[in-house]
């Protein structure tokens, strides 16, 4: 007998459809919060007119040498200045210019920064971006999934054996783990093996100056990225542990966990099939949410080992008030977080059937 399929996939397929477009709704949504808050707290200006200063100083210093007439000079600086005032947007209310930022941002016309470069002197702030982002896979996403990895493996197999010696002694460790600060501990790291063992190199992503050949180089990045790598990986594996055993402790003490061992299954098949598949959604959710955050970089980990990822580069601009670089960077943030939790309603769909009524 032929089972026909089609309407429960039309079942599934359209609540995915209508829940993927709620998503998309965000993105518009965080763009119009940014604007908002740039233009209303005056922020936008304040950037915009220390922009059109500098330009205007700079016209000036030119203006002087060519008009010796005082009077001149000054009607001269005046109609430049209204000329530089307009080029910035300023002869416009805050709203106009933020609306057009928007359209811009939102069709990925990202724009130009004022000061911050790329490796190649580009101030384009697309390619800013597109530089920056393998870096922060390899020191955050990478140290992210091992982290995870061993964590999760380490949290399942003490959620077997609650309340022995290796359970606490895990849960003890796991907690100091977790509440550990990333740059306490990367600042110990650095003292201890960066300048008294001197093993490690203590900041950025090169030797000065860096290898030439290829493979020199690779060798050279890994060598610099041990000490962040291991800092990050020191206070991401108690949380995974914690929240791994706590999430699988909970489901074998289940009744229909239960009564799979009464009934005189095995535990291997009991761990697989009863407790491990329904702890699978929680747990893939917090990698995928994991993973996605990452792509955002670590902040104070990056600043600190001076490593030129996604971090550190949100971090420079808000120092130097890149707006442009802001919005773009939150923007795609978004889109990140956006893409997966798409993905994770696609993957329950798989993981619980119990999602597709």
């Amino acid at each position: 007998m032929k089972v026909n399929t089609r309407p429960e996939r039309s079942k599934m397929i359209k609540p995915l459809f209508y829940r993927s477009l709620s998503l998309l709704l965000v993105a518009p949504a965080i763009l119009l919060l940014m604007a908002l808050t740039l233009g209303l707290t005056g922020i936008s200006d304040r950037i915009l007119v220390s922009m059109a200063e500098q330009t205007l100083q700079e016209v000036k210093k030119s203006l002087a040498t060519q008009i010796h007439d005082p009077s001149a000079l000054e009607a001269a600086i005046e109609l430049r200045k209204e000329e530089i005032y307009s080029s910035y947007g300023l002869d416009k209310p805050w709203f106009y210019r933020m609306f057009q930022m928007i359209i811009r941002i939102a069709t990925f016309d990202l724009g130009r920064t004022r000061v911050i470069k790329s490796f190649t002197g580009s101030q384009e702030v697309s390619e800013i971006i597109l530089e920056r982002i393998p870096n922060t896979i390899l020191l955050v996403t990478i140290p992210l999934i091992f982290s995870a990895i061993a964590g999760i493996s380490m949290g399942v197999k003490i959620a077997s054996r609650p309340g022995t010696l290796l359970d606490r002694l895990t849960s003890y460790l796991s907690i100091i783990s977790y509440t550990l600060p990333s740059w306490w501990i990367g600042i110990i790291l650095i003292i201890l093996f960066g300048f008294y063992l001197k093993i490690f190199p203590v900041s950025g992503m090169y030797s000065i100056p860096p290898p030439s050949d290829t493979f020199s180089r690779i060798l050279d990045l890994i060598w610099h990225s041990i000490l962040p790598f291991t800092t990050l990986v020191i206070v991401q594996i108690g949380g995974w542990i914690y929240s791994a055993r706590m999430i699988v402790l909970n489901i074998a003490q289940e009744d229909y966990v239960n009564a799979a061992r009464a009934k005189g299954l095995p535990e291997d098949i009991v761990r697989r099939r009863y407790i491990l598949r329904v702890a699978a959604p929680p747990i893939v959710t917090n990698i995928v949410l994991g993973l996605s955050g990452s792509l955002g970089g670590a902040i104070i980990t990056e600043t600190i080992f001076g490593w030129y990822g996604m971090g550190s580069l949100y971090y420079q601009a808000i120092m130097t008030l890149e707006e442009n670089l802001l919005i773009a960077l939150t923007y795609i943030y978004t889109l990140i977080y956006i893409s997966a939790r798409i993905i994770l309603e696609i993957m329950y769909l798989a993981l619980d059937p119990r999602v597709r009524y």
